[in-house]
């Protein structure tokens, strides 16, 4: 019951590790990548639909990203997503495919990346802490309803102490690691 409290605890803290990559994914640097178009959603005959679902993306260059969607009555909606998102893009419509220039951020912009970076880093960290605020409760309800022993469930506790320090500085490297790239000029 113990090791399977610490396990769904584990598993969960690190699928809050991979949601705060994909949020990290999604912050734009100077360089083009397919993976910052994963939170925009086109409306795609009446539903939202991701636009990573559309159509394909090709970069050409380091600051330019060719989306050719699959079906073209949807370039229109499609140019509409981006424009209406919060990249801070320009598409341009050549008929057959959309193409994407990022401009050079500048300073002031990659400060405000950072910043955003850095509260999505903290929204991990609070995920990571709720998921071991839950576990703590459940291995207490495991002592007081008598299923195992007070020695066990200390020991337990260390041990998820440990996993949620580990994953905090999981979360803190991938930080550092997107702070550094933003702030590469």
């Amino acid at each position: 019951m113990i090791d399977e409290t610490l396990l769904r605890a584990e598993e969960k803290m690190d699928k809050a590790i991979e949601v705060a990559k994909e949020d990290f994914a999604t912050i734009r640097t100077g360089r083009a990548n397919a993976a910052m178009f994963s939170k925009v959603f086109v409306d795609y005959y009446g539903s939202p639909t991701p636009l990573q679902q559309l159509a394909s993306f090709s970069t050409p260059e380091a600051r330019t990203i060719l989306i050719a969607p699959f079906d073209k009555s949807s370039t229109v909606s499609i140019e509409k997503a981006l424009r209406d998102s919060d990249l801070g893009v320009n598409p341009t419509n050549d008929g057959n495919v959309i193409r994407v220039m990022l401009p050079s951020l500048t300073e002031e912009r990659r400060k405000d990346f950072v910043r955003l970076a850095r509260a999505k880093a903290e929204d991990a960290r609070i995920s990571v802490r709720n998921i071991r605020r839950r576990a703590k409760e459940e291995l207490d309800r495991i002592v007081k309803d008598g299923e195992a022993g007070e020695d066990e469930v200390a020991r337990a506790e260390k041990e998820l102490e440990v996993l949620t320090k580990k994953r905090v500085e999981i979360i803190d490297t991938v930080l550092a690691a997107k702070e550094n790239e933003l702030l590469e000029v």
